[in-house]
């Protein structure tokens, strides 16, 4: 069984609307959370650094 060429993107751009296979969207909802996940990892990073160095 062989698989045809899949067309896959990571970033839909918002001018090509025939694009269907994609994760992310470029609109402000996607920017938002971007920035709300990469604030709590920096957040959770640094409290594991705080901590490693409390306890030694």
């Amino acid at each position: 069984m062989k698989q045809g060429k899949e067309n896959f993107k990571i970033v839909k751009d918002p001018e090509n609307v025939e694009q269907r296979n994609y994760i992310f969207q470029k609109n402000k909802k996607t920017k938002t959370a971007f920035y709300f996940v990469a604030t709590v990892l920096i957040a959770l990073i640094t409290a594991i650094v705080a901590t490693a160095f409390t306890l030694s």
